[in-house]
């Protein structure tokens, strides 16, 4: 059976508005009117304009005796202009608990990358959740992410397989803790992606590639589900902890929630102007993770961030293979770090690097992610990243050491301060190995780059010296020679968070 669909309004509780679709109905469990004695299917079609809400819900009313809900859809793609966005439209679905923002009722969503899916008890498509298909309204949910000129005509096929349901798996998640080496250095990559979302690597391929890179620690952050959460059966061990997550991708910028409780949802249906985040942002604390805007100004549609960074517990600055909008990205971060020496109360933001690798030839750990924490668990991980006790390089063959020191056996490290008097003498001291030959180490201060050198071939120690009042913090970057005739310096091989030099404590 196919129709046509009647729009009206609606919305989600405490989010954007949404249109709502005239509800599917099915026969009862019996099968009549199915294409085969145990099911039975509705197609929907439909068109929207440009300009339609973020989302669009498409209620369906599942009776009972149904084992498994499968869904699958198809929308037109018309050229469009140069410059003018095409259509895309993602897809999810919500059970019978309803839609409300942050509530029970999510089961599943797989963006744009794919075409369809099934949820039973025993097994879900990844991106979505398994368990129990209970009878009441579900709503399968479209998001018309960009909208040609010309509309959007979509159809949406509902299949309801009927039968007796079986058992939900109990998840197993990753631990919380790995051996590690006590105190010590650790690496880590905290944005990719799998086959549970948009990416192409299996979880198993992840974790071999972290191993293969060096990593000690790595976090599964899917756009927009948790269920990559229960994945990593058998993949995590003495060598890899693997932390859970999720990548919000709102329509106003993304967000990594670090080290969230294992089975943690966390909701994206939400723009700025809705004033919902910093609600999202107290409940991934809550869920012990942290808040980490990520590419702020990457180029693609809505992934620029407009949510403001007072929730934020650090900021992703490096995503991936060094462009542009990284050295734009840091040029923001560096200026709060500004602020924050000129006595901003909101202190100082803590600078972190990700691959979010999707699929070959990227790489995972490029960036990485070195923090000092006491033990390899997710409590000194997180403590390591808020404090900005790390560093941020191009691969592990990249070591890097970061010392301001002064008279009296004054000493600190990286996202430390170093108390010393105004006019006291300060040695910041760079030692860094395993660089590619012609790279530049530069200190970057509140006043700017203050001092730039060139790196002995493969490594070596630069040395530079300054006062706090001439430097409130300084900050170590190594550098790629710059490409011919470009107007950027170089791409990033290493950089370092601050160190904050003198007395004063408004950083």
């Amino acid at each position: 059976m196919q129709r046509r669909n009647v729009l009206k309004m609606t919305a989600i509780a405490g989010a954007a508005s949404v249109l709502t679709l005239e509800g599917v109905t099915f026969a009862h469990a019996d099968g009549t009117g199915s294409r085969s004695p145990g099911e039975e299917t509705r197609k929907v079609t439909g068109r929207l304009a440009a300009g339609a809400p973020d989302f669009v819900h498409l209620p369906v009313e599942v009776p009972g005796g149904v084992r498994e809900i499968a869904v699958s859809y198809t929308y037109e793609r018309p050229s469009v202009p140069p410059g003018t966005p095409g259509n895309a439209l993602d897809i999810g679905i919500f059970d019978e608990r309803g839609t409300e923002l942050g509530g029970a009722g999510f089961r599943g969503w797989s963006g744009g990358a794919r075409k369809e899916f099934a949820i039973s008890a025993e097994q879900a498509t990844p991106g979505y959740l398994a368990g129990p298909i209970r009878p009441g309204t579900w709503h399968v949910v479209l998001g018309p992410y960009t909208v040609a000129p010309q509309g959007l005509a979509y159809e949406v096929t509902v299949t309801l397989r009927y039968g007796k349901q079986g058992a939900t798996p109990q998840p197993v998640y990753p631990p919380q803790r790995a051996r590690g080496r006590g105190r010590a250095w650790y690496r880590g990559d905290n944005h990719l992606h799998s086959v549970y979302s948009d990416g192409l690597r299996a979880p198993a391929d992840i974790a071999a590639a972290a191993r293969a890179a060096g990593l000690d620690w790595i976090t599964t952050t899917e756009h927009n589900t948790n269920s990559s959460h229960r994945a990593w059966e058998g993949l995590w061990g003495d060598d890899l902890l693997i932390l859970t997550g999720e990548e919000i991708t709102t329509r106003n910028g993304h967000v990594v929630a670090l080290g969230t409780d294992p089975g943690v949802f966390l909701d994206w249906r939400y723009r700025a102007r809705d004033r919902v985040f910093p609600r999202i942002a107290r409940q991934i604390h809550r869920a012990g993770g942290l808040v980490v805007p990520a590419h702020p100004h990457a180029t693609c549609v809505a992934c620029n961030w407009k949510f403001g960074f007072a929730e934020a517990d650090a900021v992703e600055v490096w995503n991936g293979p060094f462009t542009p909008d990284d050295e734009v990205t840091i040029a923001e971060w560096d200026n709060t770090l500004v602020a924050a020496v000129r006595g901003d109360r909101r202190g100082w933001l803590p600078a972190m690097g990700n691959s979010d690798a999707h699929r070959e030839p990227q790489v995972v750990g490029l960036p990485q992610t070195v923090v000092l924490a006491e033990d390899l668990s997710r409590p000194a991980l997180q403590a390591a990243i808020r404090a900005g006790r790390s560093w941020i390089c191009e691969s592990s063959k990249v070591q890097l050491s970061f010392e301001a020191t002064g008279g009296r056996g004054a000493h600190a490290g990286i996202g430390e301060r170093l108390p010393v008097d105004r006019d006291a003498p300060v040695t910041a001291r760079l030692k860094v190995s395993g660089v590619p030959s012609d790279c530049t180490a530069s200190f970057v201060t509140d006043q700017g780059t203050l001092f730039t050198a060139p790196v002995p071939s493969g490594g070596g120690t630069v040395e530079w010296r300054t006062t706090p009042s001439y430097a409130a913090y300084v900050r170590a970057e190594v550098r790629h020679p710059a490409g011919p005739g470009s107007e950027l310096p170089g791409a990033m091989v290493a950089m370092t968070n601050p160190i904050f030099l003198g007395r004063e404590s408004s950083a």
